[in-house]
């Protein structure tokens, strides 16, 4: 069975479901549709309980359903996969060698402060987190790594630990423990946003396929929104899937009475103005003290990349 070629590991919020989408669309290129299969990140399992949820469906749990992924690549297709939480992972850069030793690994770092803001954002949408002040979710670590002040719906409650997401020269030395330096391509952020159409052709080129062919470049995804009521959100993906008896007969109801395009434009408008409303700007003494408090690991992923990030993310100006 095919194994993928290249992995990219991440992180998060650095423009890596564009990424996905734009090589997706390449001939020479097979990546799954399934954007962030997982598999190879032991440490990624979820909480007990939410192993049969809805949230797991379709994600594969064993090799063989992994491998299946890759099935469907044509003969002279280069194979990948995105799975953004490979970088933060203790298991996966070990899992991927063992799997496909001549792998090709793409990472991409982020600022600390604003890559933690992003993700905290983006776990309050998807309902991992419900501490709204990201001051405080980052108070609530020592007490969620004993397993307290866990969110009830928060299946993956081992990714709320946020100073962890951004202990970057770690994690680039366990990848560098398992693939030579040509097997690596390690970027910023900014790089993909400031120069987005390059930044592809690097990564082409760094896959093996033809870095020429003419390919729609897509915008990182931002996160702009956030939840203001949970109960709310709660209650319109249970109408909307049928989750439960009541839902489903509210469901019936509504598609009785209701035509389409009205029901499609009356969730529109709860997801806009009830449950997902604009994102308040950031804190930005809480932003301050973060970069004071992460400036170590932007100095040590500058010396271990031979690049000035400390420039580069306004480091040297605190």
């Amino acid at each position: 069975m095919r194994t993928p070629e290249f992995f990219i590991v991440g992180h998060g919020k650095t423009g890596t479901t564009s990424l996905h989408r734009i090589l997706r669309t390449h001939p020479q290129v097979f990546m799954p549709e399934l954007k962030e299969p997982r598999y190879l990140a032991s440490d990624m399992a979820p909480r007990a309980g939410f192993e049969n949820g809805p949230r797991e469906h379709g994600y594969p749990t064993t090799l063989e359903q992994y491998l299946e992924l890759f099935a469907p690549a044509a003969e002279g297709q280069r194979t990948g996969e995105a799975t953004t939480t490979y970088l933060w992972s203790h298991t996966a850069a070990k899992a991927i060698a063992e799997l496909q030793p001549q792998a090709r690994i793409i990472a991409t770092f982020r600022e600390p402060a604003s890559f933690l803001r992003s993700l905290h954002l983006t776990f309050l949408l998807g309902r991992n987190e419900t501490e709204r002040d990201l001051r405080r979710a980052l108070e609530l670590e020592d007490e969620r790594r004993d397993g307290r002040s866990i969110p009830p719906n928060s299946h993956r409650p081992q990714l709320l630990l946020y100073s962890e997401h951004v202990r970057y020269g770690e994690q680039l030395r366990r990848f560098r423990e398992h693939f030579a330096a040509e097997q690596m391509l390690v970027q910023t952020y900014d790089d993909f946003r400031d120069d987005n159409e390059a930044t592809i052709r690097r990564i082409l080129d760094f896959v093996g396929v033809d870095d020429s062919v003419a390919l729609d470049t897509v915008a990182a995804n931002v996160t702009r929104r956030t939840v203001r009521s949970w109960r709310g959100k709660a209650m319109l993906e249970d109408v909307t899937l049928g989750r439960n008896p009541l839902a489903k007969a509210a469901r019936q109801t509504i598609k009785a009475v209701t035509s389409q395009g009205m029901r499609r434009g009356a969730a529109r408008t709860l997801q806009r103005q009830v449950v997902q409303p604009e994102v308040e700007p950031p804190d930005e003494e809480l932003m301050a003290e973060l970069r004071v408090r992460f400036k170590p690991a932007v100095l040590e992923l500058s010396e271990l990349l031979d690049r000035d990030l400390v420039t580069l993310w306004g480091y040297d100006k605190l």
